[in-house]
């Protein structure tokens, strides 16, 4: 996988990422390394892009770059490169994998789309944002602490809490109910088209997607 052998060697830190009119994307799902946090709400942002890897042709094989602090995937979506993430470390210290993917990789922050989970958005919406606070989530304030505000996220909501009493962060590590399983199907395939069209389209409109059936 020539994409991840070589660090690009330009002493235009722009021609990485720009050829014409092509860039390069980085594309980040946000979770828990190990298989007891695979299905628990906090690893939505796994979920998501394991489904898009898997599902998109043109997406190569995940591979582990432990310098990197990560396992990544690459391919080319028209005439953009795209590059898929998963951290390695634990979700609050996200923002260390993604900081040595972006300075490796040469990638514009603004080229970055995260997925998360989200507690303050009802379970069955997407929000789409670029910018904004961290929101609770400690993998986004480890981004922010590394790149600064200004990337897109896709906010994918795990509430309201039930029950009331449990606290949030044993509440994301439950996994969905069961009901709620039944949908993640539509809540990644809402999500896929999403990150297709934020490739294609070249930026993330300020929108809430609902995807329950």
């Amino acid at each position: 996988m020539a994409l991840f052998q070589h660090k690009p060697q330009t002493s235009d830190p722009k021609g990485f990422y720009t050829v014409g009119e092509n860039k390069t994307y980085l594309i980040v799902g946000l979770g828990n390394p190990g298989p007891e946090y695979k299905l628990t709400r906090h690893n939505v942002g796994f979920m998501v892009i394991d489904q898009f890897v898997d599902k998109t042709d043109e997406m190569e094989d995940w591979i582990n770059k432990k310098d990197l602090k990560c396992v990544l995937s690459g391919g080319r979506l028209g005439e953009s490169r795209v590059i898929a993430m998963k951290p390695s470390t634990f979700m609050n210290l996200s923002g260390e994998a993604v900081s040595a993917v972006i300075n490796f990789y040469n990638i514009n922050p603004k080229n970055i789309l995260v997925i998360h989970d989200d507690l303050d958005v009802d379970f069955g919406q997407l929000r789409l944002r670029v910018g904004g606070s961290d929101a609770g989530n400690n993998g986004i304030k480890s981004v922010i602490q590394h790149l600064g505000e200004d990337f897109g996220r896709i906010r994918v909501g795990i509430g309201p809490k039930k029950p009331s009493q449990i606290a949030s962060e044993d509440f994301v590590l439950q996994k969905f109910s069961s009901e709620q399983q039944d949908q993640l199907p539509n809540l990644k395939q809402e999500a896929m088209a999403v990150i297709t069209e934020f490739i294609y389209g070249g930026h993330l409109p300020h929108d809430t997607r609902s995807f329950l059936v």
